[in-house]
């Protein structure tokens, strides 16, 4: 199998190449000096977290002479700003959230524009609007007739809660894009910089290449090995599909097909273990429940959705007669063997050191990169120390540029939590949400759903979940849900607009690599996808399901019965099967899957 694409490292002039490795190193080694040090004040690792995205997101993007400088600009007062928080933390801790000056309140003023700014710049409009609007209430809320009005906050103690205290910009959120998610951006990044793309399409190549509709079925195991690690449904339909999708269309498959398979298998990455698009790591900070218990809750559905495209696959295999791969184009064992070596060292490490050593998630993890920087150094041949300098570089840049991209996000969805935080807004909109649902659990999860769908439309996954599930989660956890159940399904709903029109950013992508209308792959992916929008709520008609770790027979029972909804489901929407038939399988497939909601296990 030849190897997966990898993207550009680098628009923009390449003279300053060396530039952006340097601050790429820098970013990595900060980050890691901070886990390996952990003494760090809050006050002093968060600013400087955002010190260092700053460059990335203001001067790299850039095209021209006059955006350079004026990005260089923005950059240098920020960084300056933030220096000014981290070399005054205790005075300022000592200030309690009060601003003693004009002068720090223009500074405060300031970083809050440059938060939203750096959102705008990374994501577009849509999430620095909301953070402004939230904003804009926290000011003039008080103006507000009714139950959403408040009673009003100072200026001084307003700005100042939300950027010299740990309740806005450097609120817990942030800590997590510090402390967690930048570790496994920069193990993703540094994986992807060597051979462990193509051990995965390997062993992916080897386990489905050769059986009926083999091509799309190794989109499917590829996209899942590839989307644990990268957690981007656009980074893994680049990565996988330019590998995937020729090979599907070269052995003759319907191209709607196969854009639709690579979208849909892409966008599990941000579902399946370890690294779930950052989102595991919020989970984590906003339920108070450790991080390995999240992975093991997200396992099985994670599988589930990858068992239900793949049945779809198996469905429309048999529909279109579609091939496998020929034996000369499937990898030798021992390319197979050499070349997962890449990822499984690092993921063996990454797991022994978390679940047998009882470490820390970001100092498994950061031992893992340790051991990936080694890999670096080898290839499928054997030693290739020549090609390291560039590996190394590749993922120094992806690392730096990676970790701007999210922390912007949440950095500016900081804001919004402390807005939520300081006028008690989040406790006004959950009661509306339990009033307007009856005070009945289903029909609030449709309303939530429904505003999860919409505003994954508008900005990425993870600042989708965290706005959902603070104004959400409440009023689902009020209503009886166990509050990692109610965050896994907002999380899981957020990632809808992947595949749903009319935005679909994974269908986009995959259509237009392979020449195909985007509205026809859209409908085929939504088939194939159908266990994005039904796990869900299999996962709260059958608790069980994410409760692996406590109760593992009745978890494997929910499997298997929610498994089997599924592929009934499936076979009643693509299979040939005559009308009648689809009715019985359809119902058959939603007793199975919702039943348990009249009959619990496990609840």
């Amino acid at each position: 199998m030849p190897a997966p694409a990898q993207a550009t490292p680098l628009n923009g002039p390449l003279r300053l190449r060396p530039l952006w490795i340097a601050l790429g190193g820098l970013s990595v080694a900060a980050h890691l000096g901070l886990i390996f040090y952990g003494l760090v004040p809050n006050l002093v690792a968060r600013p400087l977290h955002m010190a260092l995205v700053l460059p990335w997101v203001f001067v790299l993007p850039a095209t021209t002479r006059r955006g350079i400088w004026l990005g260089v600009a923005i950059a240098a007062a920020g960084i300056a700003a933030c220096l000014w928080v981290v070399l005054n933390h205790a005075a300022l801790r000592n200030q309690y959230g009060y601003l003693e000056s004009g002068a720090q309140v223009a500074l405060s003023v300031f970083l809050l524009g440059l938060a939203m700014e750096g959102a705008r710049r990374m994501i577009g409009w849509p999430l620095p609007t909301v953070a402004a609007l939230v904003l804009a209430y926290g000011l003039l809320g008080q103006h507000l007739p009714g139950q959403f009005g408040h009673a009003g906050v100072p200026l001084r103690s307003f700005l100042g809660t939300l950027v010299i205290t740990e309740g806005g910009l450097w609120g817990s959120l942030t800590g997590v894009s510090v402390g967690v998610v930048s570790i496994f951006i920069i193990f993703g990044a540094v994986l992807n910089a060597g051979e462990a793309g193509q051990g995965f399409m390997n062993v992916a190549a080897a386990a489905a290449g050769r059986l009926r509709g083999g091509a799309a079925k190794v989109s499917v195991l590829s996209s899942a090995l590839f989307g644990s690690i990268s957690g981007s449904a656009s980074a893994n339909v680049a990565s996988t599909g330019a590998v995937t999708l020729p090979a599907m269309t070269r052995l003759g498959y319907p191209k709607r097909l196969s854009a639709a398979v690579e979208a849909v298998a892409s966008s599990g990455g941000q579902i399946m273990p370890p690294l779930m698009g950052a989102g595991a790591f919020v989970m984590v900070e906003l339920t108070g429940v450790p991080y390995t218990q999240i992975m093991l809750a997200a396992l099985l559905p994670a599988i589930l959705y990858f068992l239900a495209v793949w049945v779809g696959i198996d469905a429309y295999a048999s529909r279109y007669e579609l091939r496998g791969f020929p034996e000369d184009e499937r990898p030798a064992r021992r390319d197979v063997a050499v070349t997962s070596a890449f990822f499984l060292v690092p993921f063996v490490l990454l797991l022994g050191a978390m679940f047998w050593l009882g470490f820390t998630p970001q100092y498994a993890a950061a031992l893992a990169i340790l051991s990936g920087f080694g890999l670096l150094l080898f290839d499928g041949s054997g030693l290739a120390v020549g090609r390291a300098p560039g590996r190394i570089a590749e993922a120094l840049i992806s690392a730096g540029r990676q970790i701007a991209m999210i922390a912007s996000i949440i950095i500016c969805a900081s804001i919004i939590i402390g807005v939520l935080g300081i006028t008690g807004l989040g406790v006004k909109l959950t009661s509306a949400i339990v009033a307007g649902s009856g005070g009945m659990l289903w029909p609030s999860l449709f309303l939530t759903a429904l505003a999860c769908l919409l505003l994954g439309m508008e900005v990425p996954t993870t600042a989708a979940y965290v706005i959902c599930v603070s104004v959400a989660g409440p009023a689902l956890i009020e209503l009886g849900l166990d509050p990692l159940q109610a965050h896994l399904f907002v999380f899981w709903f957020a990632l809808l607009s992947t595949i749903t029109p009319p935005v679909c950013g994974a269908v986009f992508i995959a259509a237009g690599m392979i020449g195909e209308n985007w509205l026809r792959v859209a409908g085929t992916a939504m088939a194939l996808g159908i266990g994005l929008y039904l796990i869900p709520l299999g996962m709260i008609a059958n608790p069980a399901l994410i409760g692996v770790a406590e109760t593992p027979a009745l978890a494997l029972y929910a499997f298997a019965r929610v498994g089997l909804g599924l592929a009934a489901l499936s076979f009643a929407l693509i299979g040939r099967q005559r009308a009648l038939m689809r009715v019985a399988l359809g119902a058959g497939g939603l007793v199975l899957l919702f039943g348990a909601a009249v009959w619990p296990v496990g609840g």
